[in-house]
């Protein structure tokens, strides 16, 4: 391999050579070698006429390039040695995690986004937003480190909680159950994920995420214990079902710590949005905590989706899309995809024969959920919005999410358009995603690392894995997060009298506050989303090491 070596003057290249080759020469014939021909040495005609008249330096020689010929034939050795054109050149190649505990478990503070393809470079498609200097900010205040003493020494109270759902919603339970057995002054409980009915992943805890990391970052908030101890071992725990949506730390202490009392178990299921969004700023931040620092995925999990990120990256930026074109999502939704009458008659059937699965409005039409943005987008749509904020043809897409209903079809805008389409399943070499087969959970888990690590994130519709992302990116810096305004920008997509520049035009203006910038959190806003202020500050203030 070429190593260079500069200075301000000239540049040196030292290139290595086959040690068979440097021990066959004779002494005289490596002297020759190494010699500079700019020096005068009035010895060295003599010397490479020995040199050449040696019957075995022609042998040597004739030997090694034979062999170096019979490796180019034999293994493409072009395509296997590191050589460059230009051989002081050195390809430097970055990891996309970080090893350090103490911060986030994704490394997308600093994008390393490889050799760029001829035109990226020009496109505006790539800039990132202005983060404004913000930056993490978890400094927790004297009282909530003193009390944090004696919490975390408790041996009397349990919590244990039972989450459901897919990975993302799994996870944002999970957060909520942190802050809530922190509230109660009670240990947690390694949570229990119950088996989802869609996919039938039967995946546990530690199947996920590391769970002595989980442990270790917050061993100063909550004590985490893998199981209950042989003293409440054969306690029947207290179960609790009825928790009301958007319930406050005074609301769960007044009804839960008396349940405690009798034998200091306490059990507690569908945690989903049943604590509040507006906490004190101190649990504010230990919700920022476990989101982005506790909850670091299993090593097995982290390996493969860094794998899959360095090779979008191997050929410049990329975007990432959360597609959500699945059959069950136009059913939950109200919305028909719109790929054909026999696809829309299909969606219409199922969820007349299951109204349950609608999940609000009832009363409202298609159309009229449409145009009010509650639709997914379709592939077509995502194409046209991507090409009106710039992204250019030759842009490398990543593609999040289930298999979309009607396949292959379903995505034709989108492959036709940008040919660089690819997901998980399109990246892994032969083998890699076995061990994750039939896992939804822990496919879930490398569609998010890929897409939090992108250069340009967007998805197509509201989600858990589309808010988790977003408020990770906005974390680690503020990264380029496209919000559809689907709202406004769908009646100039059904306007077919603007000329393809006008149309561009008004989805740019549209979209121009919504690519990521830092946004204050509003009130009933989740602080994982939106970690401006309580988790982040900027230059003004002081912020922590964490």
């Amino acid at each position: 391999m070429a190593v260079s070596k500069s200075n301000k003057k000239k540049q040196q290249c030292y290139i290595a050579v086959p040690s068979q080759i440097i021990n066959s020469l004779s002494s005289s014939g490596l002297q020759s070698l190494l010699l500079s021909p700019k020096k005068k040495n009035p010895s060295f005609s003599v010397k490479l006429k020995l040199l050449l008249n040696n019957p075995r330096f022609w042998v040597l020689f004739l030997f090694a390039f034979g062999f170096v010929g019979m490796l180019k034939m034999w293994f493409n050795f072009e395509t296997l040695v590191p050589f460059t054109p230009n051989p002081c050149e050195i390809l430097q190649e970055k990891s996309s995690f970080s090893n350090d505990k103490q911060v986030s478990q994704l490394s997308i503070g600093a994008l390393n986004v490889g050799k760029k393809e001829e035109g990226d470079e020009k496109s505006e498609f790539w800039e990132q937003p202005d983060g404004l200097g913000y930056r993490p900010c978890l400094d927790l205040s004297a009282e909530y480190r003193k009390t944090s003493v004696d919490i975390v020494k408790g041996r009397k109270k349990y919590l244990m909680v039972v989450v459901s759902g897919g990975m993302n919603q799994q996870r944002n339970q999970i957060v909520d159950a942190v802050v809530i057995a922190r509230i109660l002054g009670a240990a947690l409980v390694v949570p229990i994920l119950q088996v989802n009915v869609i996919w039938g992943d039967e995946s546990e805890f530690s199947d996920i995420f590391d769970l002595d990391h989980f442990k270790e970052v917050l061993a100063n908030d909550v004590r985490i214990v893998s199981s209950l101890p042989s003293t409440h071992v054969m306690s029947r725990p207290v179960e609790e079902s009825r928790t009301p949506l958007h319930a406050s730390p005074e609301w769960i202490r007044s009804h839960y710590t008396r349940k405690f009392r009798r034998d200091g178990v306490l059990l507690l299921r569908g945690l989903d949005s049943r604590l509040s969004k507006d906490l004190p700023s101190d649990l504010q931040k230990l919700r920022c905590k476990v989101a982005f620092h506790a909850l670091r995925f299993s090593p097995s999990i982290l390996e493969l989706g860094n794998k899959l990120t360095e090779r979008m990256r191997s050929k410049g930026p990329y975007v990432a899309l959360h597609l959500r074109m699945e059959k069950d999502v136009w059913v939950r939704t109200g919305c028909l995809p719109g790929l054909s009458h026999e696809y829309d008659e299909m969606i219409n059937n199922e969820r007349k024969q299951r109204p349950e699965l609608l999940t609000s409005r009832s009363n409202m039409t298609y159309h009229t959920r449409k145009l009010a943005g509650l639709c997914p987008l379709n592939a077509l749509e995502v194409t046209r919005l991507l090409k009106a904020l710039g992204a250019p043809k030759s842009a490398r897409i990543y593609w999040a999410g289930g298999i979309p209903l009607g396949g292959k079809e379903a995505l034709q805008p989108l492959t036709s358009e940008f040919t660089h389409f690819y997901n998980k399943e399109d990246l892994a070499l032969p083998g890699e995603l076995e061990p994750f087969a039939k896992k939804a959970s822990l496919m879930a888990a490398l569609d998010y690392i890929v897409s939090a690590n992108s250069n340009v994130f967007m998805p197509s519709h509201g989600g858990n894995m589309g808010h988790a992302i977003q408020g990770h990116r906005a974390y680690a810096g503020h990264k380029k997060t496209i919000t559809p305004n689907k709202r406004q920008m769908l009646r100039h997509f059904l306007n077919s009298s603007l000329s393809e520049t006008e149309f561009n035009r008004i989805i740019l203006e549209l979209h121009r506050d919504s690519l990521g910038q830092p946004e204050l959190r509003k009130a009933g806003r989740d602080v994982t989303k939106y970690p401006v202020p309580e988790c982040m500050c900027n230059g003004t203030m002081n912020h922590s090491s964490m």
